[in-house]
Parts: structure tokens; sequence; C-alpha cells
């Protein structure tokens, strides 16, 4: 009986991987640059997660977006990944990815952050991490490899300069399609 259930849980992996269709990568601020900071139950910060949601369906049912990936770093990244798990039970074929930038990512955030992180490092369908030891661009290198791999790019970003900008920039230079979320006014472009 147990070669039955593993035959079928493969069965269900490949039919999985045979119905992939693109790929969607998220990037977005830290939560010391949102204009809630890190107090999640303010009501910019739901309201950012629900036009957050509303464009992952969309990028779900219009686009035919099966694949997700987080760099999961705080903030935005986690926020994604999170929509995206619970998204699942509705959406069964869609699948995450978590694109780690070095095995110490985690390492100094809070012990709350760390389990938060390793919940949905547990959840995530793949994982891959872009180097064992930290170096200076190692943060970069994960945003090239999710930009590479995707055909969209959703973005929560301010227009500032920062780690998000460049991810946008990079995209823009490589023709992705990228969808830009403003944190403090909810607009949403795409590029």
């Amino acid at each position: 009986m147990s070669r039955i259930i593993e035959f079928r849980m493969s069965a269900q992996k490949a039919a999985k991987q045979s119905v992939q269709g693109k790929t969607c990568a998220f990037t977005g601020h830290r939560p010391q640059s949102l204009p809630f900071g890190f107090d999640e139950s303010d009501k910019r910060c739901t309201s950012l997660k629900s036009v957050m949601r509303d464009q992952i369906v969309a990028l779900i049912e219009n686009e035919g977006v099966t694949h997700f990936i987080t760099g999961m770093a705080l903030g935005v990244d986690m926020y994604a990944a999170e929509i995206v798990l619970d998204l699942k039970s509705k959406y069964p074929h869609i699948t995450l990815e978590s694109a780690i930038p070095c095995e110490t990512q985690a390492i100094k955030w809070s012990v709350a952050s760390r389990e938060r992180y390793y919940n949905i490092a547990a959840k995530c369908d793949k994982e891959t991490m872009l180097q064992r030891e930290y170096t200076p661009d190692c943060m970069d290198k994960r945003n090239r490899y999710m930009v590479d791999h995707a055909d969209y790019i959703l973005a929560v970003w301010n227009g500032c300069p920062s780690g998000t900008g460049n991810t946008v920039r990079y995209a823009h230079k490589k023709g992705k399609s990228i969808i830009v979320i403003n944190p403090a006014s909810l607009e949403v472009t795409q590029e």
C-alpha cells in the first residue's frame, strides 16, 4: 500500500511539472522601508497584502503563471511567499521556489523571523541556494537568478534607489514584464 501512495505522489508531481506555465519572481522592500515598518497589523500592510494577492491571482488566472520565486527576505518576499502558499488550496497546480542567497541568510534575524523563514522554506516546492557563504554580492546574485528565471516580476517598490530598484532595472534590461505596486499609494503600474 505504501508503494501505491508513493506512486500517486510521484504522478501528482509529474502532472504538476507538465502543466507548469510561466514564472513570476517577487522583489520588494524590507519592513524598515515600508510605510508601516514591522507592524503587519497596520491597515496599510493588510491593504498591501490584499493588492499583492489580487495581482498574484490575476497572474495565475489571466497570464498562465504557475511557478513563483521568492528571495526569502524579510518583508515583501515573505508576504508574497505566504500568499502563494495560501493560494495553493485554491490553485493546487502552482509551485513556490525559494531562492536563497546564502546558507546564513536568516542567522541574525529575530527568533520569530527565523521561525517564519524556516516554516515558509519547509513548504516550498523547490529550494535554490545560490552559494553557501555570504559575500557582499550574494543578494544581487539571488536577484539576478530570480529575474533570469522569470517571465514576470512583481515588485513592491517606492521608486527610490534600493536593491529592489536594482532588480527592477535589471528586469527592464532583460525585457521582463514588470508589475510595480507602490507601497505607499498602492497604485499598480505595468512596465
